[in-house]
């Protein structure tokens, strides 16, 4: 209850009064209200027609994504790429999703084997369990290490009704990503769960990460499968696309533009941040969220950074193609060493010049271009505004951008499932 209670005060400093109130309201429909539904309750044989048969298609194995992040959401990351790819690869995805974004009350098809079901929905819930008694092909349940909605009782359900369990280590265990004080039980629980129970299938991100499981479980069950991009999605630019007159404003001033999208977050270097605009050679523009108080901490008004606020992922690109380098500015701790950042591979696929602090999982890309201090950065920025139209540089963007497309991410971990189940036959 004390996690909850400081997850609640941290979203009341996000969102004010009037945010805090419509996002509590929606947090108590989702997880409380809508779990019960009488419209399945009433009309039970109409909801088995129709779990039966999205379970009679051709499939080679079923994956319920269990995880309360919600499918169409701004940050459109790995959990939808991952479960889209998995599709794709002749799974039966079942997607959960949260109805304070997803308005899913029951199930509706998303894609061809991707479907979006709410799990909340204890009737509807029921029946699909039963339903997946039928079923004889392989069938796994699959979540985030930074779900805290899932109990380890939860697990064990699942796993002596014959489910494998898929558990996803993105990211370093911490309350700081979490939202609270301290870290939740539920997060903490799976996570020693995943680590002494060696039938866990473990996907991990980061090199961080692998250390991590290899030093207390070995590399059985363990796949290797950092975050990545929709590559051809990043490469169309809408050309005709109308910016709002804020970042119109910006593109007037004619300096070149650094650019960030993402959370704004404790592990942000502001004070690096401070010294790119105090150059006053660049417009340096932000979108994203202000994950905790810490952008409003170490900022509030300081010339020539420009923070917009986040933009839908469907339309994001168009904005940072417009910038004239892309940067990552985190600082280095436990968090940022174990973190394969999205939006490194989605810089890439823009073709833009890309300027990093010295993060692990940037080190292994040639285009990244690295600044060890904050003297280095300033150094690299200038380095990266000159590569910006060279063919050579472009062209190892794109490469590294290509071999890092979501597909790929899929393909690792279908294949670890494809061997566990040759050996279950």
């Amino acid at each position: 209850m004390n996690k909850k209670l400081s997850k609640l005060a941290n979203v009341y400093k996000k969102y004010g009064f009037v945010g805090f109130m419509k996002k509590l309201y929606a947090y108590i429909k989702a997880n409380y209200l809508d779990k019960i539904s009488f419209d399945v309750f009433f009309h039970k044989k109409k909801y088995q027609k129709i779990i039966s048969e999205i379970l009679a298609q051709d499939y080679d194995r079923i994956i319920l994504w269990r995880s309360s992040f919600g499918y169409k959401v701004p940050l459109f990351q790995r959990p939808q790429h991952i479960s889209n790819q998995l599709s794709k690869h002749n799974c039966l995805v079942l997607y959960e999703v949260t109805t304070m974004t997803d308005k899913v009350k029951t199930v509706k098809k998303q894609a061809d084997h991707l479907y979006l079901f709410n799990f909340n929905n204890l009737a509807l819930n029921k029946i699909l369990m039963n339903e997946l008694v039928k079923i004889k092909k392989p069938k796994y349940f699959q979540l985030y290490s930074t779900d805290w909605k899932l109990s380890i009782r939860d697990i064990e359900n699942y796993m002596q009704q014959g489910f494998g369990f898929i558990y996803e280590y993105v990211d370093h265990i911490s309350p700081d990503l979490s939202g609270t004080k301290e870290l939740p039980q539920n997060i903490s629980d799976k996570y020693e769960f995943a680590m002494s129970h060696k039938e866990v299938i473990v996907v991990v991100t980061a090199d961080a990460l692998k250390e991590d499981v290899v030093k207390k479980r070995g590399e059985e069950n363990l796949v290797f499968s950092s975050n990545g991009v929709d590559y051809h999605f990043f490469r169309e630019i809408d050309d005709t696309y109308q910016f709002e007159e804020e970042f119109q404003k910006v593109l007037e001033k004619k300096k070149p533009i650094v650019c960030y999208y993402g959370a704004l977050a404790k592990w942000f270097d502001y004070e690096l941040l401070k010294k790119i605009a105090a150059t006053n050679q660049y417009s340096v523009v932000l979108f994203g969220i202000k994950y905790d108080g810490s952008y409003d901490e170490n900022m509030g008004q300081i010339e020539n950074v420009y923070f917009l606020g986040p933009r839908d992922y469907k339309v994001l690109k168009n904005y940072a193609d417009k910038a004239d380098v892309l940067i990552l500015p985190f600082l280095l701790n436990d968090i940022t060493k174990s973190t394969s950042p999205c939006k490194l591979f989605e810089y890439m696929s823009l073709h833009k010049p890309i300027v990093t602090t010295d993060l692990l999982e940037c080190r292994k890309y040639e285009s990244v271009m690295i600044g060890k201090t904050h003297k280095e950065f300033l150094e690299k920025l200038e380095e990266a505004i000159k590569n910006k139209n060279d063919k050579k540089y472009i062209d190892l963007l794109d490469k590294e951008a290509r071999e890092n497309d979501w597909s790929k991410k899929a393909e690792v971990m279908i294949q670890l499932l494809k061997e566990q189940e040759y050996k279950q036959k």
